[in-house]
């Protein structure tokens, strides 16, 4: 399953629908980073406050109600609601492909934790339309609900995951592919402090631990010298017992490796981290993905992303420079502006200039 297309309206600074469409050009490069007619790497670029951050969060709200996964703290939800909005509602629509098949999954909040309405369809097949405050519009398809009564008085609880947990769900479903999608979206952003991120699991993770536990120190020394950053590792025994990653001086010296770091450093950990679990995602938001990198090292770690063929990404980029026909194609990168995501086109030739497109757009007043 794939996310072909995500709309918004009303959340946050998206007053109005906010569409990013994943569907794919027909290019005849770098034909690895698309799959099944949908983009599976994509860059987006604009400029400070033009969204790029808010259209992550955007994406990742159904993790909330869908899941039990870790969500964003507090200060990321703040202003849920568009400030110069009509509806008094933020609504969210997500359209997911699956082989031939199309689900789409909708719903409306007036909070990050009060649902509205939910609808769900599976090619153009309608299987839920619940509304939790019209009685007379609680619609779901026998297929789904089978046996289950459904009697919602608390719409904190949504009826999809109501229904989910609830029934026995074929493995070949649509829905037990969109549950299995949202359990497998991961969120970071190499400005957090220590180990912050949405999605993906339920609670905090102690990363230097886990680093131990995989017995991965030694490559993560050689991912960080191929970037440059050239340190001998070790581990410190912390005062709750577990490890704490270090760095060596003079072969018996040693400080914790997050004390004397480089942001740069650290968002290369970061990264280094997350994709020892890249068999299990299914959607990668990474934000400010580049914000602390030289250009080589973040040329790097896009062509490391473009080798994961398991899971959708998107990373939003500061340097336009990475959005080129080595890297990338036309049809996967996209701009951000004026409440309108634009990709760079779909009539761009192959020797085109994509990084000066890809600036022209993302600081177009039109």
């Amino acid at each position: 399953m794939m996310l072909r297309k995500f709309e918004c309206r009303g959340f946050k600074g998206f007053k109005d629908w906010i569409s990013f469409d994943l569907q794919a050009s027909d290019y005849p490069l770098n034909k690895g980073i698309i799959k099944n007619g949908v983009v599976n790497k994509a860059l987006i670029y604009g400029r400070n406050g033009s969204g790029k951050s808010n259209l992550g969060i955007a994406i990742f709200d159904l993790v909330r109600h869908l899941t039990d996964k870790k969500f964003f703290e507090p200060a990321y939800l703040s202003n849920y609601l568009c400030l110069n909005g009509k509806t008094g509602e933020a609504s969210f629509r997500y359209a997911f492909q699956t082989g031939d098949r199309e689900l789409i999954y909708e719903y409306a909040k007036k909070n990050p934790d009060y649902l509205v309405y939910e609808k769900l369809s599976v090619d153009g097949k309608p299987l839920i339309d619940y509304h939790y405050f019209g009685e007379n519009r609680r619609f779901v398809d026998v297929s789904i609900k089978k046996s289950l009564k459904i009697d919602l008085t608390d719409n904190r609880l949504s009826v999809l995951k109501y229904i989910y947990r609830n029934t026995v769900v074929e493995s070949d479903s649509p829905l037990n592919g969109l549950f299995s999608f949202v359990n497998g979206m991961l969120w970071y952003r190499p400005q957090s402090e220590g180990s912050s991120f949405a999605g993906f699991d339920t609670a905090s993770i102690n990363m230097d631990e886990v680093i131990y536990q995989q017995g991965v120190k030694d490559n993560l020394q050689t991912f960080l010298k191929d970037n440059g950053i050239d340190l001998e590792l070790d581990f410190l025994s912390g005062f709750d017992g577990k490890h704490v990653l270090a760095v060596k001086f003079d072969g018996h010296r040693a400080v914790p490796f997050s004390s004397i770091a480089s942001p740069g450093a650290k968002s290369l950990y970061l990264f280094f981290f997350w994709q020892l679990f890249a068999s299990r995602l299914k959607f990668l938001f990474i934000d400010d993905f580049d914000v602390f990198l030289r250009y080589e090292s973040a040329m790097l770690l896009v062509k490391k992303i473009n080798e994961y063929d398991g899971f959708q990404s998107v990373s939003v980029v500061k340097n336009a420079s990475l959005m080129n026909n080595h890297l990338t194609r036309p049809d996967c990168c996209f701009t951000i502006s004026n409440g309108q995501i634009r990709q760079a086109g779909k009539e761009i030739r192959e020797t085109n200039n994509l990084e000066k497109i890809c600036r022209n757009e993302g600081f177009s007043e039109s």
